[in-house]
C-alpha cells in the first residue's frame, strides 16, 4: 500500500471516529471511547483492529502455549491446545494483556463437550462428534409464512436450516434428529409442510 492510500485510509478513519455523537433528551453527547453501535463502518474498523492485534501478538502466544489451532469468528474464538503443556488460565492471562480495552473470558469443555457458535463438539476417545447447538434461550421464531415479507426473505431461513443440516458433517443419529427440529420450527411458523420426516416446502 503506497503512502497516499495510507493517508486516505487514516483520513477516512479520523472523519468517522470524530462523528461518534448522539442525542438524548435534547442533549448532544459525544462518545470519545469506542465505536458507534449500528454504523456500517464500526464492524469494519473493529475487524481491522482485531486483525492487527492478532498479527502483532498471536505468533508469540501460539508458540509460548503450543496452541494447535486458533479460529475466530467476529468476537468468538476457538482454541485447541495441549493441556499437558499449558492451561486455559495462562492463555487467558496473556490474551488479557494484549490491549487495555480488550477483555477476554474463557469457556472450557464440559463432559468432553464444547459449544462454539451453532456447533456442539463432543470428544470421544477415538473421534469428535458434532451436533447443531441451540442456546437455552433459543426460540423457534422466524419470519412467519403468513407475513407480508417477500417470499425470498421468508424462505432464506428454510434454505439456511437445510444447508446447515447437509454441510456440518453430522453423525447419522444427529442428522436424523435435525429434520424433526426443522419441521417443528416451520410448523410453528405456519409454513405448509406435507410430510413429517422429510418435509416438502411448497
Amino acid at each position: 500500500m503506497n503512502l497516499q492510500a495510507q493517508q486516505e485510509i487514516l483520513k477516512w478513519y479520523d472523519v468517522i471516529t470524530r462523528q461518534n455523537y448522539f442525542t438524548h433528551n435534547k442533549d448532544v453527547i459525544t462518545q470519545y471511547d469506542g465505536l458507534a453501535m449500528g454504523t456500517p463502518s464500526s464492524g469494519l474498523i473493529a475487524e481491522v483492529f482485531i486483525q492487527h492485534t492478532e498479527h502483532k501478538h498471536l505468533p508469540h502466544i501460539t508458540h509460548k502455549h503450543k496452541i494447535i489451532n486458533y479460529c475466530r469468528y467476529v468476537d468468538n474464538i476457538l482454541i485447541i491446545f495441549y493441556s499437558t503443556h499449558t492451561n486455559i488460565q495462562q492463555i487467558l492471562n496473556d490474551f488479557n494483556t494484549l490491549h487495555p480495552k480488550l477483555q477476554f473470558t474463557a469457556e472450557m469443555e464440559k463432559d468432553h463437550t464444547l459449544n462454539y457458535l451453532d456447533l456442539s463438539t463432543h470428544k470421544t476417545p477415538t473421534d469428535v462428534n458434532t451436533a447443531i447447538y441451540r442456546k437455552p434461550t433459543f426460540t423457534d421464531t422466524i419470519i412467519p409464512y403468513t407475513s407480508n415479507h417477500p417470499a425470498h426473505h421468508k424462505y432464506a431461513t428454510v434454505r439456511f436450516l437445510y444447508n446447515r443440516l447437509n454441510s456440518y458433517g453430522l453423525k447419522q443419529a444427529e442428522y436424523n434428529q435435525e429434520p424433526n427440529t426443522i419441521y417443528n420450527i416451520l410448523h410453528n411458523n405456519a409454513f405448509p409442510i406435507r410430510c413429517h420426516k422429510t418435509p416438502h416446502i411448497t
